[in-house]
């Protein structure tokens, strides 16, 4: 089973507009809600691939009750904490002439230390039969930032496989924790760290820098620009499928959610897995919803998403049975 744990979930408010013109008076087509937040939308792209998932996190207040009313119409298995701090929420207007959107957030949730303490209890349980723990997103306050160290810690003890991607001021803290596996969006890295990574060599560095850490396979996506990873220490480029981008909100957990099944469905990482993972990518940032990508649009982008070693090359030894 695969655990997913968000610490800062959203319910999206999504109106439709002919066009968007600023300063200008709308009138919605439309009017949908949404649940969001990391690790919900890897659950949802979970789902359409047809792998079962849990998804943790802390839900409060009238928003909150709305995101469980929505994970529920969704088939979304989850556990939510309890709350008296108010979900976040944001306002989206899309634009169905050049189609786009246009987000408005409000201010993150404050769990308390009682919230967070709860729901590492809740997620300790499911230790016992999660076999990859997926801790997603940023942490909305200082209670919850101790939340993602802990579970790794732990899942390091029981020998469990954990994914992590996240940002902001308790990444470093998380990282030191060795995680078997990340995922960042370089932007969101090179500002939570402080690092350079601009060039080839930067990037590199970068991934020596984690897996120096303990980090077994590091995921390091730029949208439409190519990928870079690392694979026990062999370093890779992974050039996603060229598209027409209309949204990439949620592209990265897209991209997560394909590593994921990959790995489920134990698939080869480098030749299968990461196309796998770059057209789910590329097939998210084509939509305006997240992480609801089906078969027939991510499969036709499989074969065009391109990997190709970087650096030392990783010895292919034939272990066929012979005569």
């Amino acid at each position: 089973m695969i655990a997913t744990v968000t610490l800062n979930p959203l319910l999206e408010r999504r109106l439709e507009y002919e066009r968007v013109k600023l300063g200008a008076t709308h009138r919605p087509l439309g009017e949908a809600y949404a649940a969001g937040g990391k690790g919900i939308n890897v659950s949802r792209q979970l789902r359409k691939l047809g792998v079962d998932s849990l998804a943790f996190t802390i839900l409060g207040g009238e928003n909150g009750k709305r995101i469980r009313r929505i994970l529920k119409e969704e088939r979304i298995e989850f556990v939510a904490v309890p709350s008296k701090s108010e979900t976040r929420s944001a306002t989206l207007a899309i634009d169905r002439s050049d189609p786009g959107v246009t987000a408005f957030f409000g201010p993150d949730a404050d769990p308390t230390e009682e919230d967070a303490e709860e729901l590492i209890d809740r997620l300790r349980k499911a230790l016992n039969t999660a076999d990859i723990i997926v801790l997603s997103g940023g942490s909305p306050n200082k209670a919850t930032d101790r939340v993602f160290p802990t579970i790794i810690n732990e899942a390091n003890r029981e020998g469990k496989t954990t994914l992590l991607d996240t940002y902001g001021r308790h990444l470093s803290a998380c990282l030191d924790a060795a995680p078997t596996a990340t995922h960042n969006n370089l932007e969101e890295l090179a500002v939570s760290l402080g690092w350079a990574l601009e060039t080839e060599d930067e990037k590199r560095r970068a991934l020596d820098e984690l897996t120096g850490r303990g980090v077994k396979r590091v995921l390091l996506t730029d949208g439409a620009r190519p990928a870079y990873v690392s694979n026990f220490g062999y370093h890779y480029k992974l050039t996603p499928p060229p598209i027409e981008e209309i949204d990439p909100v949620g592209s990265g957990d897209a991209f997560v959610a394909g590593a994921l099944y990959g790995w489920e469905r134990e698939l080869v990482f480098i030749d299968e897995t990461l196309p796998l993972a770059a057209a789910l990518g590329a097939a998210n940032a084509r939509r305006l919803d997240a992480c609801a990508v089906e078969r027939d649009e991510w499969e036709p982008l499989v074969r065009r998403a391109n990997v190709e070693t970087v650096g030392k090359k990783m010895k292919r030894v034939d272990v066929s049975p012979r005569r």
